[in-house]
């Protein structure tokens, strides 16, 4: 019996409170609960991404946080709405299928940039 049932959450500091919550809002999450300086927004299968005001303004994430991926049936589609939001693209969507994956995958992916520079993948298996 494993002591992990699956991710609750994910923790962002912002350096724009709102900015970050609207972005992340206009992506399709949802508000579950907020409190002084916090809110946590659900993912749409129970996972959360939580946000923290007081971050400080950056570039790019600190390397070491590779990306969030979010599971989407349309990659197109999340990655206009993001770059709509506000998102700086990385890389436009395009399929990939990693050839030494075993057993084999074939996914369509598209990277952007969101509000404080943290990576943000939209993943579809295909």
């Amino acid at each position: 019996m494993s002591a992990v049932k699956g991710c609750h959450h994910i923790a962002l500091r912002a350096s724009d409170f709102e900015k970050s919550v609207n972005f992340y809002k206009s992506l399709g999450l949802t508000e579950c609960v907020r409190w002084d300086g916090a809110v946590m927004l659900d993912m749409g299968d129970g996972a959360r991404i939580e946000i923290f005001a007081g971050g400080e303004a950056r570039e790019r994430v600190d390397e070491r946080f590779l990306h969030l991926a979010f599971k989407v049936d349309d990659v197109e589609l999340a990655y206009n709405t993001a770059i709509k939001a506000g998102a700086v693209s990385k890389s436009e969507p395009y399929e990939a299928c990693p050839p030494t994956a075993v057993p084999p995958i074939k996914m369509l992916v598209a990277f952007v940039y969101g509000p404080d520079g943290e990576l943000l993948e939209f993943f579809k298996e295909i």
